[in-house]
């Protein structure tokens, strides 16, 4: 073996032996040495040109001259990037205009890259932020508090998200006292408005709001907030654009003429929900622009009277009460100073006359201005000729629209006279370019357009829905803009932006998002809803965190309901009946189509449940609901008397969706009492004594008096129970069972106030375990049990031990008593006979109660039987 490997390690190093050459070096290096050697060798060789020559190679074929390139790249001079290609001759005008032209070009395009770049990332970094202010202001509502939030509130958030026990985590957070006051002040509107409603006739809600913001307005005007300020105009807007009257006759007046009464309730909706393209429609948002402009002329003759008022030397009004003496003096107040007038304003006659016209026009009062036009016509026409006829024709049309001719005439004088002059009146040129709708891309007009109101007023009398796409094309533009260009001077601005171009949706959308203005929100949305001017989207398109729903494929639509449950739940628990109010209103959309309406009505059915759950109980709660009165008789809640306005259609439709309904409701928040008298009130007598069963079972272990919750079922079942036996209802086996744990309940209460006697005596009335001492009835009994009502066999182990235990009471007593030999030892052999039926009773039981209790009734037996 040695040999054969010894002669296989020679075999082995014969193998390379001809490769062996005596001039070269053995090596003695591990491989990682070679490689190290190796790269180091490769490093110092030349690079290899063969890549490079083949990419030559195929550039060439495409007349590309690579090392030339490379050498061009190499040789770049950064600093003559923006210089011409070619040099450029000093007499070369038209190559430097085409080369400054071309610069031009590519720094408005980079200039306009990074500003779009940057405005990107300005807007995705608000609505980020927005969209988390939402959240947090969710989450912190359902914690119940804006800022803080305790134990309990928290408990019932995570309770919110198993079942229907959200209702208890449904309440909002704590109401300030200022937040009641006003809150107290729009529901008396509400109120008015349901009760309208309910008589059929019409009621001039914003007017009633408008009331209530003015109240609040003087208020608010102590401590400086100018937010009730602008939602009086916001009401004022609406008021102008439905053309709602400030009051309607009485209702004796009214009832002899009903109809002609006007009717108010979903006026536009017809309208407003259909094709935004028809004729209808377009004529909807001239009236919508109009009376959004009518409101701003209001709004600004009253700045005026009282700019008159506060400054009564410079106004220099005199006897003259005329509008038109009020403009000019108010002229001077603005624009004469140090003895001269301003600038640029042109006098006519010796007065300013394009500024009073324009301000005649702009608060109103077009008809006066076409009257001072007429007075002074002869000056006018030495101006500027043919205006004055222009401008009756201009005033005297109901659109505010002249004739293509007449148009074309001022486009020519406004061109070559105005377009470019540097003198020109602003007035004269805004009024030429109202009557004549000229330039309405170029929305300013300087000194003129000043204020916010000042320029949606010039947009408003722009607007011509035969053009430039009518109020949609200005709604565009306004919404381009945003809120940060309105609300930077003033806040509070864009909703009512928003509301006066139409967007009602997104106008009440951006009150609620300011907590201040959360009220004015809802209730705004309830008078659009009146109106039939509010879009309300689907169940599946409604959001959980915003109520405004943005699809690109339809107009902004808003969640009336979800709008009106987060105001409700702040006071549902201590007002109910007010809130009902609010719940009313949901159903205002109910004539929306695609199923909308109808969603929303069931919505509101299921508020309606919310609120019996989370009301107190007591007589409040009872007037919501309705009840029994001491004789039986059965009294209508304030939900029934306002059935009319839930769309259901009769008492069993009542009795269906919210009664029964509302009492499994209860019964699953833990509210027995209550989902007792709902099904009690529904008619459904199986069903509530089935409950009162269950209830009494489940509270029969509790001592007497330890849970107010015991007290009011056992005292609810006492009256139920005596009205069904006289009526004779609901008998069977539910019955039974309610009357036997009433009995026990009554054994409790006597072993409590030591009467061991009364306690036996009740317990052998019920029936329920035979001590008798026959055998076979006690056999038959243990039987029967299982037959017995399920809280009957749950509380063996609690009338069992009682009756034991007044059975050992009773024997102790009558074997210490007085009593003579022979009465006392029968007494004492009878209780011996049924402690021992007991016994057997118990034991053929044995195992439906726990071991503890079956040793206690042994012992007791024990101490009878001694």
């Amino acid at each position: 073996m040695a040999s054969d490997l010894s002669s296989l390690l020679n075999s082995s190093r014969a193998l390379n032996s001809h490769l062996s050459r005596p001039d070269l070096p053995s090596v003695n290096l591990s491989l990682d040495q070679i490689e190290a050697q190796s790269r180091r060798l490769v490093s110092r060789q030349p690079g290899a040109s063969s890549d490079a020559d083949r990419a030559n190679y195929l550039l060439a074929q495409a007349h590309v001259d690579a090392p030339a390139l490379a050498n061009s790249i190499a040789h770049l001079n950064t600093s003559t990037t923006f210089s011409p290609l070619q040099p450029l001759q000093d007499t070369d005008v038209s190559g430097y205009l085409r080369h400054a032209h071309e610069q031009n070009l590519i720094s408005t395009i980079e200039e306009g890259r990074r500003e779009t770049q940057e405005h990107f990332y300005r807007l995705l970094e608000e609505r980020s932020h927005k969209d988390w202010e939402a959240k947090k202001r969710r989450v912190f509502e359902e914690l119940g508090g804006r800022a803080t939030s305790d134990s309990k509130a928290l408990a019932e958030m995570k309770k919110s998200f198993h079942g229907k026990a959200a209702l208890a985590a449904s309440t909002g957070p704590s109401l300030t006292l200022q937040m009641q006051s006003k809150m107290m002040a729009y529901d008396r509107a509400i109120s008015e408005l349901n009760a309208a409603r309910l008589r059929g006739t019409s009621c001039p809600v914003i007017h009633l709001l408008m009331q209530a913001a003015a109240s609040l307005n003087s208020e608010a005007r102590i401590s400086h907030c100018p937010s009730s300020q602008q939602m009086l105009q916001n009401f004022h807007v609406l008021a102008k654009i439905t053309g709602e009257p400030p009051a309607l006759p009485p209702v004796e007046h009214a009832g002899a003429h009903i109809l002609n009464a006007p009717l108010f309730e979903r006026k536009y909706a017809r309208v407003y929900l259909g094709d935004s393209d028809s004729r209808e429609a377009a004529a909807l948002r001239t009236q919508i622009a109009k009376g959004s402009r009518e409101a701003l002329e209001d709004q600004f003759w009253d700045i005026i009277e009282r700019s008159i008022q506060s400054r009564p030397m410079e106004a220099r009004l005199g006897g003259d009460p005329s509008v038109a003496n009020k403009i000019r003096a108010f002229l001077l107040m603005r624009y004469y100073k140090n003895g001269q007038w301003e600038e640029r304003i042109e006098l006519v006659a010796g007065q300013p006359l394009w500024a009073k016209l324009y301000y005649l026009v702009r608060t109103g009062h077009a008809q006066e201005a076409l009257d001072e036009a007429l007075k002074s016509q002869q000056a006018i026409e030495h101006r500027e000729d043919s205006f004055v006829s222009h401008f009756r024709s201009w005033v005297e049309s109901p659109e505010r629209r002249l004739p293509k001719p007449h148009r074309d005439h001022l486009q020519t004088v406004y061109n070559a006279h105005m377009l470019h002059s540097a003198s020109a009146d602003p007035f004269k040129l805004a009024l030429y370019k109202l009557m004549g709708k000229l330039e309405p891309s170029r929305r300013t007009v300087p000194q003129v357009t000043m204020t916010t109101e000042d320029w949606l007023w010039y947009q408003l009398a722009m607007v011509d829905e035969e053009e430039e796409g009518g109020l949609r094309g200005l709604t565009e533009v306004l919404l381009s803009y945003g809120e940060r260009h309105f609300d930077g001077a003033k806040k509070g601005v864009w909703p009512g932006v928003l509301l006066m171009c139409g967007q009602f949706e997104r106008s009440v959308a951006a009150l609620w998002e300011h907590p201040e203005t959360e009220i004015e929100a809802v209730h705004l949305a309830i008078a659009l809803a009146y109106h039939g001017l509010l879009r309300v989207p689907s169940r599946a398109e409604t959001s959980d965190i915003s109520p405004l729903t943005l699809s690109p494929l339809s107009p902004p639509a808003l969640s009336l309901p979800m709008l009106i449950w987060r105001y409700v739940r702040q006071f549902v628990k201590m007002d109910a009946k007010e809130a009902l109010q609010y719940v009313y209103c949901v159903c205002l959309s109910a004539d929306q189509g695609d199923g909308v309406g109808r969603e929303n009505v069931e919505t509101a059915w299921e508020l309606v449940r919310r609120i019996i759950v989370l009301a107190h109980s007591g007589p409040a709660w009872e007037e919501l609901v309705g009840g029994f009165r001491p004789d039986g008789t059965r009294f209508s809640g304030v939900i029934e008397q306002g059935a009319a306005l839930l769309h259901l259609q009769n008492t069993a439709q009542y009795n269906e969706q919210i009664l029964i309904r509302a009492a499994r409701d209860s019964e699953e928040n833990d509210r027995i009492p209550e989902a007792i008298k709902l099904y009690n009130l529904a008619g459904d007598y199986g069903t509530v004594i089935s409950c009162l069963a269950q209830a009494l079972g489940n509270t029969l272990a509790q001592p007497a008096g330890e849970t107010d919750k015991g007290k009011i079922i056992e005292r609810t079942a006492v009256e139920i129970l005596r009205h069904y036996e006289r009526t004779n209802r609901a008998v069977g086996k539910d019955r039974d069972a309610a009357v036997r744990l009433l009995r026990i309940r009554e054994a409790l209460n006597a072993k409590s106030s030591g009467r061991f006697d009364v306690v036996l005596e009740i317990m052998e009335s019920t029936d329920l375990i035979p001590l008798d001492g026959d055998v076979a009835k006690i056999t038959r009994k243990a039987e029967e049990f299982k037959d017995l009502h399920d809280a009957l066999q749950r509380n063996l182990q609690v009338y069992l031990p009682l009756t034991m235990e007044a059975l050992a009471a009773v024997h102790q007593s009558i074997k210490n008593s007085a009593t003579a030999e022979t009465t006392r030892q029968m007494t004492l052999t009878a209780l011996r006979k049924k402690s021992r039926s007991l016994m057997v009773f118990g034991g053929i039981l044995k195992y439906r109660m726990s071991p503890d209790v079956y040793s206690y009734l042994a012992r007791l037996d024990v101490e009878i039987a001694l």
